[in-house]
């Protein structure tokens, strides 16, 4: 397996062990990620489910914390409410709306943000979570547009006929099976394609994902050293070799309930400092995987505002001032 189908099997295994997926969904998305059913049930067998209604446990965070920055802690997560700083799509202060652009070998589309306001402003690329490109994603990148960026969220899922043809179900098991340079190909041509926009200065490029999104944040800002910032969202990082090749200042962003994921912040901390890269992580300790998702179940309101800030600030100290 490869580091996303390693990621997306895992994270479906913690689902169904938490209560979140009964144990026949479990098995069809793993085994949609890992093409096998047998290894699926091997997967689960070693798993201790919950009830739907068990309260998860704080875990605490990952040997050395939160060196550089600390994070408040946030209540758990709470049913969905639209957070403050939410941008609808006839904001008057954003234009937005769906695009196609070049690719290799196929049109990608993607939905794109933009101040309405005239002049010329910097480039934020968004990677969607394994659900393809949603209503939320959308709505972070006017988010972004609300905040001074020309904001273009790619659909991964554009050769299969886009995020809105693949069934629900189906989005995760394409998406794993799909090859991880393809994510990172995808990007590139989103980035040119926001190069030939007059209100676009793609020279100023920064990136943000959430979940799967993270580690593709993580995998494009070791393909490509035109990007000056990054934000991954508890995403997978990538292989310790290929820090070397990173220029991005990132700024990592995890929750504390999500051992998965944190165990992995040794040792990408350790690498990213021994090669000089400009790193700082945050951890909230309270909230779970997904905390940022406002239409999720495990959205966290005060950790989600936090970051948030926190993202536009490390893009406005980087990407705009870069």
């Amino acid at each position: 397996m490869n580091n996303f189908q390693r990621y997306l099997a895992e994270e479906f295994a913690e689902d169904f062990e938490e209560g979140r997926l009964p144990r026949r969904d479990a098995i069809k998305l793993i085994a949609s990620v890992t093409g096998s059913l047998v290894f699926a049930e091997t997967i689960l067998a070693a798993c201790s489910p919950s009830s739907p209604s068990a309260t998860l446990a704080p875990v605490s965070p990952p040997p050395g914390g939160s060196a550089e920055s600390t994070a408040p802690a946030s209540a758990s997560a709470t049913a969905p409410t639209s957070p403050p700083g939410t941008v609808a799509p006839d904001d008057p202060d954003v234009r937005a709306g769906a695009v196609e652009f070049s690719g290799e070998g196929t049109q990608v589309a993607g939905y794109l943000a933009r101040p309405s306001a005239e002049g010329t402003f910097p480039v934020i690329l968004v990677c969607h979570e394994n659900r393809g490109l949603t209503d939320h994603i959308r709505e972070v990148a006017r988010r972004l547009a609300k905040g001074g960026y020309v904001s273009l969220a790619v659909d991964l899922l554009s050769r299969q006929g886009g995020s809105d043809t693949v069934g629900e179900a189906d989005v995760p098991g394409v998406l794993a099976n799909l090859p991880p340079e393809q994510f990172a190909a995808d990007f590139r041509a989103g980035w040119q394609f926001t190069g030939s926009l007059p209100v676009a200065d793609a020279a100023r490029l920064g990136m943000v994902g959430f979940c799967f999104g993270g580690g593709v944040t993580w995998l494009v800002a070791t393909r490509m050293p035109e990007l000056l910032a990054a934000v991954p969202f508890y995403g997978p990082h990538p292989a310790i070799a290929e820090v070397t090749n990173i220029r991005a200042a990132v700024l990592a962003i995890y929750a504390g309930r999500d051992d998965r994921i944190n165990q992995g912040i040794p040792a990408i901390e350790d690498a990213m400092r021994e090669h000089g890269k400009v790193y700082e992580k945050i951890i909230y300790p309270d909230v779970d995987h997904a905390f940022h998702n406002d239409t999720g179940s495990r959205y966290a309101p005060e950790a989600a505002r936090d970051a948030w800030a926190r993202t536009l600030a490390w893009f406005d100290r980087y990407v705009r001032s870069g």
